[in-house]
């Protein structure tokens, strides 16, 4: 699986994961349905397990916005995003971000993808100096 297809998937599990009572491989398997891909699972087990310290994080980002008050689809896209950006480094900042970009508009609204670029913008000037 390709790493963009891999993180749409990570996307639809975290999305089902919230609000529900779904354990990680009951999301995990009604998405990835019989495949196996080690790149997913670090991505859904990493987000999953680093939530607390994402969400600290994004709350330092958000300017007149609370995490509560996100929209569910942008708020779990950035938290994909800045897992990747905290706690990995296979992928440059800036794939990392354009590719959350593009999840934004493919899955947010005409607003997501500008949204979701502003505020992961903050952690590419914070890298970079």
């Amino acid at each position: 699986m390709k790493r963009r297809e891999a993180r749409e998937k990570v996307l639809q599990t975290l999305f089902q994961l919230e609000n529900t009572e779904l354990t990680i491989e009951e999301a995990m398997s009604h998405v990835l349905d019989g495949q196996n891909d080690s790149f997913y699972e670090k991505l859904v087990r990493g987000t999953t397990e680093h939530l607390t310290q994402i969400d600290e994080s994004l709350k330092a980002k958000l300017e007149n916005w609370s995490l509560d008050r996100l929209p569910k689809i942008e708020r779990t896209i950035l938290r994909l995003a800045v897992f990747e950006l905290l706690f990995m480094q296979d992928a440059p900042s800036k794939v990392v971000i354009n590719e959350a970009i593009e999840l934004s508009k493919t899955f947010g609204d005409d607003k997501s993808s500008k949204f979701v670029n502003g505020v992961l913008s903050k952690y590419a000037v914070e890298s970079s100096s």
